[in-house]
C-alpha cells in the first residue's frame, strides 16, 4: 500500500509540471517529417538527402573488409577501434587545421567530454549567456565556478576574467543556434591570449559552411592557431551524425585518458565513420552547394532588409522575433498551411518573452520557395 502511495504521488509530481508548461502554452510533442518545403531542419547543404553521395557511403560501406561486424560492440579503448576509425580522425584534422582530432558519438557528447574534464576545482569558466544547453551541461559536470558573460559582450566578459580565479576557460558558439548571429571570434581568441585564459569554441552551426572544404568559421577567419580546440559537430550541414573536438595532440591523449563520456560509451559504428568521411570528400568536389547556401541567404535578408522582427544574422540561421507565444504559433501554422515547414522557439528552449520563429535556409531551395516564404512573413 504505501509503494502504491509513493508511486502515485511520484506521478502526480509529474502530471503537475507537465499542466503547468501546457497552461504555458509551451509544452512539447514529438512529430514526424512532413513532405513540406524544408525550412526548418540543420540539412543546410542537403547532404542528408543527396542521393550521388549516398552512393558514394553504400559503395564504400561495402569496400571495406577489415570491419566486419554492424556494431562496434564496445569502447574505442576495448574492442570498438580500428585502422579506419584512425584514418578518419587523420583526415577530419586535415580539413581542421589541426594536429589531431578524437571522434565522439554526438556533438552533445562531445561538448559533455569537453566540459567535464579539462576544468578543474579552482579554475574558472566564462560562457555567452546564448551557449548550447549541452555546453552548460557539461560545465555542471566539472567542479569549476562558472559565470555567463553579456552576449557577445567583449567588455562584460573582461570584467569577470580580470576577477576569475585559476585556470579560464572562455567559451562561445561560433554560430549561434538561435540566433543565427556569430561570435566575435578575432577579439574573443586576442582576450584570451592577454589573459592566458583557454578559448573552446563550438562550431556545430557553421562546419561545413564555412571555410575550405567545411573547415568552419575559426578556420575561414585564419583563427586556426589561435584557438586550436574546438568543437565540429556532422549532423547539421554535413547531414550525417557524430562530433570531433580538434586540438594539439596532448588533448586527444587527455581526452582519451579524461572524459568519461568517451571512455565509457560504444564507438560509432562503421557505417556511421564512412558516411561523415564520404560526407567531407563529396563536400572538397562540391564547394558550389555552399556557395548557393550563401546565395540563399543573401537573397532572404536583402527581400526583408527593412524587417525590424529579422534579427540581424549572416548564417543559415534567420529569426523573426514575435511579441508572443500566440502571435509565433500562429504565424507557424499560417506557413505550415502554404505547404512549408518552420519550426515556433518556445520557452523554455528560449527566455520567456524571447520566442521566435527559427527560419533555416539550404542550398536546395528555390528563390520561389524563399519567396513564398517571404510572402507569408510579410502578411
Amino acid at each position: 500500500m504505501e509503494n502504491k502511495t509513493a508511486e502515485s504521488s511520484f506521478f502526480n509530481i509529474l502530471n503537475h509540471k507537465i499542466e503547468a508548461r501546457k497552461a504555458e502554452n509551451s509544452f512539447r510533442i514529438l512529430t514526424t517529417e512532413s513532405n513540406k518545403i524544408d525550412f526548418y531542419s540543420n540539412d543546410y547543404l542537403g547532404l542528408s538527402r543527396n542521393q550521388v553521395l549516398q552512393k558514394n557511403i553504400d559503395s564504400k560501406y561495402k569496400e571495406i573488409t577489415e570491419i566486419n561486424k554492424l556494431g562496434a560492440t564496445g569502447s574505442r579503448l576495448i574492442s570498438g577501434n580500428s585502422i579506419y576509425f584512425e584514418k578518419v580522425e587523420s583526415y577530419l584534422a586535415q580539413v581542421f587545421e589541426s594536429e589531431s582530432a578524437l571522434i565522439f558519438n554526438s556533438g552533445y557528447v562531445a561538448n559533455l567530454a569537453l566540459l567535464s574534464s579539462f576544468p578543474q576545482k579552482g579554475d574558472t569558466i566564462l560562457y555567452d549567456e546564448l551557449c548550447h544547453a549541452s555546453l552548460k551541461d557539461g560545465m555542471r559536470l566539472s567542479f569549476a565556478d562558472r559565470y555567463s558573460f553579456k552576449h557577445n559582450d567583449l567588455l562584460s566578459l573582461e570584467i569577470l576574467i580580470k576577477k576569475a580565479k585559476g585556470q579560464v576557460f572562455i567559451i562561445t558558439e561560433s554560430v549561434f543556434s538561435m540566433d543565427g548571429d556569430a561570435a566575435p571570434l578575432a577579439h574573443l581568441a586576442d582576450l584570451a591570449q592577454k589573459y592566458e585564459a583557454q578559448l573552446f569554441v563550438d562550431e556545430a552551426h557553421s562546419t561545413g559552411i564555412y571555410g575550405k572544404n567545411g573547415s568552419g568559421l575559426v578556420s575561414n577567419l585564419g583563427l586556426s592557431s589561435k584557438i586550436p580546440i574546438r568543437v565540429h559537430t556532422f549532423g547539421k550541414g554535413m547531414g550525417s551524425h557524430g562530433a570531433c573536438i580538434t586540438g594539439p595532440k596532448i588533448v586527444k591523449d587527455y581526452l582519451i585518458n579524461f572524459a568519461r563520456s568517451f571512455i565509457y560509451t560504444t564507438a560509432m559504428t562503421l557505417h556511421n565513420l564512412v558516411s561523415i568521411h564520404e560526407s567531407f570528400k563529396y563536400l572538397e568536389l562540391n564547394s558550389d552547394l555552399a556557395k548557393k547556401l550563401h546565395f540563399n541567404i543573401q537573397y532572404f535578408k536583402e527581400k526583408l532588409k527593412n524587417n525590424t522582427q529579422i534579427l540581424p544574422s549572416d548564417s543559415a540561421i534567420q529569426i523573426v522575433m514575435g511579441d508572443c507565444i500566440e502571435q509565433i504559433k500562429s504565424l507557424a501554422n499560417k506557413i505550415h498551411l502554404e505547404n512549408m515547414m518552420v519550426k515556433p522557439i518556445l520557452s523554455p528552449t528560449v527566455k520567456l518573452g524571447s520566442e521566435r520563429l527559427r527560419i533555416c535556409l539550404h542550398s536546395f531551395n528555390t528563390t520561389n520557395e524563399i519567396d513564398s516564404l517571404i510572402d507569408c512573413l510579410k502578411q
